[in-house]
């Protein structure tokens, strides 16, 4: 049975895309030697569970579903410039989420514990921090520019946006970068 590179996501809208491409637009002027992720890409990842069996699927998306059936929608607001793991040494680039956070992260700690039963997910040691990647930096030094651009944009905002659902999505990796396909979709209350 085929394997999928599975992870579990919140969807942004277009509206938030288009900022967030903007965003990307302006900050690539800075950051010659960063792979910016593709506009359909961009998303909120909740839990990355790596290679599955395609069967496997059905009972993710279940699992979610049981999981976040009672938790009301919410909106959040995506905003804030960062990087990880720290300026001096940016590797990702990304966009954070201010209002709604503390709901994203009770959606993840509800999804994460069916699947840990399930046995197709390993918990991750660091704790979960919403965030839009933008980019990734290739090579070993960013430079000072993109540095000083990140700083400039750190109160940034997209607005905001209503999770209404979580998408369980497949990866399928291509020389033209990632393509993601919805398996399933997890509605809140």
């Amino acid at each position: 049975m085929p394997r999928l590179r599975t992870f579990l996501a919140v969807e942004v809208g277009e509206e938030i895309r288009e900022r967030l491409v903007a965003l990307q637009e302006e900050l690539a002027t800075d950051a010659p030697d960063v792979k910016w992720v593709e506009p359909g890409n961009l998303h909120i990842t909740l839990l990355f569970l790596g290679e599955v069996d395609q069967r496997e699927t059905i009972d993710i998306c279940r699992a979610a579903q049981k999981a976040i059936a009672d938790t009301p929608a919410f909106a959040i607001r995506i905003e804030g410039v960062g990087c990880f793991p720290n300026p001096r040494r940016p590797r990702t680039l990304w966009v954070g989420v201010s209002k709604g956070e503390p709901e994203l992260i009770a959606v993840h700690d509800a999804i994460e514990t069916p699947l840990l039963d399930l046995g197709c997910y390993r918990r991750e040691t660091r704790g979960y921090t919403p965030h839009v990647t933008l980019g990734r930096v290739r090579g070993e030094s960013a430079g000072d520019a993109l540095v000083r651009s990140l700083q400039k944009h750190k109160g940034w905002s997209a607005g905001d946006v209503m999770v209404e659902e979580v998408c369980v999505m497949s990866s399928t990796l291509t020389s033209d970068g990632p393509i993601y396909t919805v398996l399933g979709r997890a509605r809140l209350a």
